[in-house]
């Protein structure tokens, strides 16, 4: 993980909401990626947004001289069903870095943030 991947990552996220996707809470790891994301379906589908993330994101890495590949195959997505889904989920993610002994508390991972509000009662998203 570095600086420059996570700018990117933050960039892309940023834009995303012209393409009606919301991305909320992130948590990025030395080797993969937690968001929470809220979609109006229509203009582009999951799989067609996450093939651009990865394809930002590369591009970033490759200027930084990380060789390929730098993602897996596919990707794996939950739907999140009420409040306590939500809050559950976030814990765990948050907690990702300390259990992989990269700090000691979560709010000391550099690699994450909230690019937009979203609630864990109303997950639909709506755009503006």
């Amino acid at each position: 993980m570095s600086k420059e991947a996570h700018e990117a990552f933050v960039v892309f996220a940023r834009q995303a909401q012209g393409y009606g996707v919301c991305i909320g809470c992130y948590v990025m790891m030395p080797d993969h990626l937690h968001l929470f994301a809220a979609f109006s379906f229509g203009s582009m589908s999951l799989s067609s947004w996450i093939k651009s993330l990865k394809n930002a994101l590369s591009k970033s890495l490759r200027a930084q001289n990380v060789a390929a590949p730098h993602w897996q195959k596919g990707f794996f997505d939950h739907a999140l069903r009420s409040k306590e889904s939500y809050a559950a989920k976030w814990e765990y993610i948050r907690l990702n870095p300390v259990r992989a002994g990269l700090v000691k508390r979560p709010e000391e991972w550099p690699y994450q943030g909230q690019i937009h509000m979203l609630s864990g009662d109303s997950l639909d998203y709506r755009r503006s």
